[in-house]
């Protein structure tokens, strides 16, 4: 990784980490950001909303999909920390599922953004959506 890239993966990784200390904030948070950065790429399932959806949606999952790697966060079920995985996708097929705690999971997206900007103009406009 080259100097530029090196930085980009510290600047994305420190704002998408943030404070994760109430998680269900954070994690409405990140769906907002990674909604308005990658449209098209990052799928945002929102649920609940109370007895004939009239209250506040959460976020019950977020999927985002990069090329060859698919960011899956799921807390539908979940008390405290949500489930997250990354897929190996190949021609849309997902070959293999690797679980990882939510900080290994925010470095990976943030790995793999940064590596993108890096291949293209695309990815480097949704990492300047997400750092502002």
């Amino acid at each position: 990784m080259d100097d530029g890239t090196e930085s980009d993966f510290d600047l994305l990784a420190a704002s998408l980490r943030a404070d994760t200390t109430d998680l269900v904030a954070y994690v409405e948070a990140l769906a907002v950001k990674l909604e308005g950065a990658l449209p098209g790429r990052a799928h945002i399932a929102r649920g609940g909303g109370g007895l004939f959806g009239r209250g506040r949606k959460h976020v019950e999952q977020i999927e985002i999909d990069l090329g060859e790697s698919r960011y899956l966060l799921d807390q539908r079920r979940h008390r405290g920390a949500p489930q997250t995985a990354r897929q190996k996708v190949v021609r849309g097929i997902a070959l293999s599922t690797d679980p990882l705690d939510l900080q290994q999971w925010l470095d990976g997206l943030a790995r793999d953004l940064a590596a993108q900007a890096q291949a293209g103009a695309q990815g480097r406009q949704a990492i300047e959506r997400l750092i502002g």
